[in-house]
């Protein structure tokens, strides 16, 4: 079925716009953002669906509130686990600033001004805090990593793999 959708007068084919990957629905190409197509699909679908509740899981909510701007109501947010808030305090206390901790580029900057302890420190944590979203960047070709290794791992990282964002 062909179908085409307007925003702001611009006809958009819907084929185009939506895709189906590994059972997760990319809603809107990146060449489409910004004109508010993906909050109309939404916003127009949940008049479709046939139910009064419909659930969705959005990883970025926190900094891109999407369908909440679509007329959803957010009735939840998962806490970020207690490993990792462990690990923000500690590099906000080395003088990390909590909201660039995604910025691969500052975290680096500023891993490469610390001192030796201060890294020696920051490694220790992520051993002792060990969570699967940290050993995941380590094991990425297999579920779960082994702890020995994992802990040989960071101990040896370099400051680039260190500096690398995770998600929270």
């Amino acid at each position: 079925m062909f179908c085409q959708f307007t925003v702001n007068n611009i006809s958009f084919p819907l084929l185009s716009v939506l895709i189906q990957i590994n059972s997760k629905i990319w809603v809107v190409h990146p060449k489409y953002h910004t004109v508010g197509l993906g909050q109309r699909l939404v916003r127009e679908t949940l008049q479709l669906v046939g139910t009064p509740y419909v659930e969705t899981i959005a990883v970025m909510a926190r900094y891109n509130p999407f369908f909440e701007r679509a007329g959803m109501q957010k009735i939840m947010e998962q806490p970020r686990p207690k490993q990792v808030l462990i690990i923000q305090d500690l590099l906000s206390n080395l003088g990390f600033n909590p909201a660039l901790l995604s910025s691969e580029k500052y975290v680096l900057n500023k891993l490469c001004s610390i001192s030796d302890k201060q890294l020696g420190d920051i490694r220790q944590a992520f051993i002792k805090n060990m969570h699967l979203r940290f050993m995941k960047e380590f094991f990425y070709h297999q579920p779960y990593g082994k702890r020995e290794l994992y802990k040989q791992r960071v101990e040896t990282a370099s400051l680039e793999k260190l500096a690398k964002p995770r998600e929270s």
